[in-house]
């Protein structure tokens, strides 16, 4: 059975007249898309197995997870627009993946402290008509050296809980030196990269 999730309807901004699904329950991928002027259709979220392959590169790894996403749901949901994305957060040549206690959440920023670590987001819209669009948006994030006291009050704030063990518009956000690239992408998504193609192919 689809679990789907219906959405208030409203007009689109940007003239467009095409609906669209979003293959994510993200809310934050939902408030960046919304507050950009993209309202969902319908949310669906795709049930695929989002295992890494063995020696997947990170970059590799989001555009394959986030197409088979969006093609999953196009199978569910034919002749309409869809978009799907995955991000990963990477460091040190590693997927950090969501930390389950707070010891893995300290091992994850000790991981992004003081160097440099990436955002990388693939995404993949397929149009009504059936053609696809995969691309790949990489953001370069630097951070600070963290103190001892400045770990503990981010493992306090429950912000670990979050991929990475962290949120980039929260407390993390006092420790970044700066970032290269597209800010929305490391939330979830490129705003800026989808909504060119979204305007595209909702028109």
């Amino acid at each position: 059975m689809i679990k789907t999730y219906k959405t208030k309807a409203t007009k689109q901004c940007w003239g467009l007249t095409k609906p669209f699904i979003l293959a994510s329950s993200s809310p934050r991928r939902i408030r960046l898309l919304e507050n950009a002027g993209f309202k969902p259709k319908e949310i669906v979220p795709a049930d695929i197995d989002e295992t890494e392959k063995k020696g997947e590169r990170p970059d590799k790894y989001v555009i394959r997870v986030a197409t088979e996403k969006a093609k999953h749901v196009a199978n569910l949901c034919p002749d309409i627009c869809i978009v799907a994305a995955d991000t990963v957060i990477v460091a040190k040549g590693k997927i950090v993946r969501k930390a389950q206690n707070k010891q893995k959440a300290r091992a994850n920023l000790k991981l992004i402290s003081g160097g440099t670590h990436y955002a990388y987001t693939g995404y993949c819209i397929i149009s009504d008509k059936g053609k696809v669009i995969s691309k790949l948006v990489k953001t370069t994030i630097k951070m600070k050296k963290f103190t001892n006291a400045e770990v503990d009050t981010l493992i306090q704030s429950k912000e670990w809980e979050n991929v990475a063990a962290y949120r980039i518009e929260g407390l993390l956000s006092t420790l970044v030196r700066g970032i290269e690239g597209s800010y929305t992408n490391i939330i979830g998504l490129p705003i800026y990269e989808v909504s060119q193609d979204l305007k595209k192919v909702l028109k």
